[in-house]
């Protein structure tokens, strides 16, 4: 249990996943694919405006994925997690609520402005999650994790149930239509972003850094540590494995979430209706993840990874025949199952597959890795839309990624992983005891460290 002189930290910390997932929930998923196909790029074919839609999600992951190691051992070293966090929590603020200043029809500066605000989203996310070791002990961890999660979903939900109130009765809040109440909303995003980040920078403290450190030894450390990691996920070949199979299947999830709407109004539905399934999910999603633990303990983790791929699997197959809002609200249910739990329990099987005296390096490599998903889904899509004329076979084409991820994850031996890391956990033990001192018999006056 935390510690009640600590309650006042966690809860700051956690407030910062309550004011951000509004911007998830809102923006990526929610109202931007909808102001890019019918107010900014009214005039561009369905699967032209997906393919940009989707270029553009693809570009700003790989963007992160390129920085986070690099900005993660510079924030090491100087110790400057919280001004890295602040840096990029401002600009995902200013440019998302610089969003309804884009006039209608400029679709490329609403793109530049989406892809700045990813960006900063994405990147303040890896400083804030470097926090949480400060935050909470070893035996809190789970605990204060599991409280800023629970925060985003409460959040992120209230201020996106808001919003769709206010797309679906304008006239009620004093705005001209849906597309003006949508606008409104990123300024909302934006100023609730703000607001509740505040109690982490005032009552969030982080250790100082080296104060020998440079950003050139800083991304040398870096360097170093990546490198260490690479050697030792060789010497772990079911880690690798896994690792190959998350980051297929994990692509897919990232990519329905972001393009489920686009797709939606690629087929013709309200973006009302779309608006509201989206809202199914969020609803449906928390309880189902906790669901989805009992089942990783009852049948193992493997098993509940399995049954959500098949029903991702289930719902690529029912998105390509689907002819109703109906069925893309039974699909929202669907997927609402099935997201947390898919996460939750990849998580889970990882920690089981890797030396326990290395979980941070090894989670640093896991997260970085995280950060390249949703780069081939939406590309995919975009494509194969864009060549064949038809949305549907753009999102039949996820499929590859689900059933991918799927074939290598079967070849992935629990109990040879763990009995990889544990040889390889006491290899380095014994090494460690059996290193010579820095003062032994024999070694002389000249060959030895002293201090």
């Amino acid at each position: 249990m935390v510690h009640p002189s600590k309650n006042k930290v966690v809860v700051s910390w956690a407030l910062y996943d309550w004011a951000n997932s509004a911007f998830s929930t809102l923006v990526i998923a929610g109202f931007f694919p909808v102001l890019f196909k019918q107010y900014w790029g009214p005039t561009a074919d369905v699967t032209l405006s997906s393919f940009r839609l989707g270029t553009v999600n693809s570009l700003s992951s790989l963007i992160v994925a390129l920085l986070a190691p690099l900005l993660g051992a510079i924030a090491d070293q100087a110790g400057a997690r919280k001004r890295f966090l602040l840096l990029f929590a401002i600009l995902g603020i200013a440019m998302t609520t610089s969003l309804p200043l884009v006039a209608a029809g400029h679709w490329a500066l609403a793109v530049a402005l989406y892809m700045l605000a990813l960006i900063g989203f994405s990147t303040g996310n890896i400083f804030y999650d470097a926090l949480l070791p400060y935050v909470a002990g070893d035996q809190d961890v789970d605990l204060v994790s599991a409280l800023g999660y629970a925060l985003g979903y409460l959040g992120g939900g209230l201020l996106f149930a808001v919003s769709v109130l206010m797309t679906l009765y304008p006239q009620y809040f004093g705005l001209a239509d849906a597309s003006e109440a949508m606008r409104l909303a990123f300024i909302l995003v934006g100023a609730w972003w703000a607001l509740f980040s505040i109690p982490l920078f005032l009552f969030v403290e982080e250790p100082q850094g080296s104060n020998a450190a440079t950003k050139q030894g800083a991304l040398g450390a870096g360097l170093d540590q990546l490198r260490t990691t690479f050697r030792d996920i060789r010497q772990l070949r079911v880690v690798a494995i896994f690792l190959l199979g998350y980051w297929m299947y994990m692509d897919g999830v990232d990519t329905i979430v972001r393009m489920a709407v686009d797709y939606g109004l690629s087929l013709g539905f309200g973006a009302n209706s779309l608006i509201m399934a989206l809202l199914i999910t969020q609803l449906v999603g928390f309880p189902a993840a906790l669901a989805f633990g009992r089942i990783g303990k009852r049948m193992g983790a493997k098993t509940g990874i399995f049954i959500g791929l098949g029903v991702y699997l289930g719902v690529c197959g029912w998105a390509f025949v689907m002819d109703s809002v109906t069925d893309f609200y039974l699909l929202a249910v669907a997927i609402g199952l099935v997201q947390g739990g898919v996460q939750s329990l990849s998580r889970s099987l990882y920690t089981q597959l890797i030396p326990t005296d290395k979980t941070a390096e090894f989670f640093g490599f896991y997260n970085m890795l995280g950060k390249f998903a949703a780069i081939i889904g939406p590309l995919l899509m975009g494509w194969i839309g864009v060549v064949t004329g038809n949305p549907r076979h753009a999102v039949l084409s996820l499929a590859l990624l689900f059933v991918g991820g799927a074939i290598t994850l079967y070849f992935v031996d629990i109990q040879e992983g763990r009995r990889c890391a544990r040889k390889l956990e006491q290899a380095r033990s014994d090494a460690e005891q059996h290193r010579p001192s820095d003062r032994h018999p024999g070694a002389g006056t000249g060959g030895g460290k002293h201090g």
